[in-house]
């Protein structure tokens, strides 16, 4: 039996659809309100497993995040999730597992939770390819992150040196190798990294290998 939370301000869809679900084999509706901050706590305290929220009510992605962040367990489905790139992925990033169209049928809606419950994504086509554009967006980024890894074994102790915030004079002291030697070495980091300042290269440094 899956266990239900709805999740919308108009009251005549949220009744409509709570009782459609409370038809529906398998489906048990625990559950629903009107506002989705004043629910959190209310749903905490259910044995819940879905809820479906209503995603044209304002303010309902942050709703999403405090609630995915109070309950990462349960299931949020949205509802009429506005089908462009910007709220596709703030409501991905928010939460959301399942996208239910506007104009989805119950049977599809049904499909649906089915598929978010089982770790899947059922979604439309324009919602599939927003979630393939931002995968590649993040990945491009990735690959303009400068490789650390290209780096000798000699520049790396040099860059961990440099994020310590010591100067050239003292990592050449710290080394036990000659002034100019750190120079050059500073300035192949930096064209390696593709970065001008040491202070961009001492920052990647802290973010990439947790100095």
């Amino acid at each position: 039996m899956t266990r239900v939370f709805l999740i919308s301000d108009i009251r005549l869809y949220r009744e409509g659809l709570a009782d459609v679900l409370a038809r529906e084999e398998g489906f048990a509706v625990v559950g629903t309100a009107q506002d989705g901050l004043g629910a959190i706590a209310d749903i905490l305290e259910l044995p819940v497993e879905v809820v479906l929220m209503d995603m044209t009510k304002e303010g309902c992605i942050s709703t999403v995040q405090r609630l995915s962040d109070a309950a990462p367990d349960i299931t949020i489905v949205g509802l009429a999730v506005p089908e462009t790139d910007q709220e596709v992925i703030a409501s991905a990033e928010a939460g959301i597992a399942g996208f239910v169209r506007r104009e989805a049928s119950i049977g599809e809606l049904m499909a649906v939770i089915n598929a978010a419950i089982r770790g899947e994504v059922l979604c439309s086509p324009r919602v599939a390819a927003s979630l393939l554009r931002q995968v590649a967006d993040v990945a491009s980024e990735r690959s303009r992150v400068p490789a650390i890894e290209c780096l000798t074994s000699r520049e790396l102790q040099v860059i961990h040196l440099m994020q310590e915030g010591l100067t050239n004079k003292e990592i050449a002291k710290r080394l036990s190798i000659a002034l100019a030697t750190v120079k050059n070495h500073v300035h192949n980091i930096l064209k390696k990294l593709d970065l001008p300042r040491r202070a961009q290269a001492a920052a990647l440094v802290r973010s990439r290998l947790g100095y």
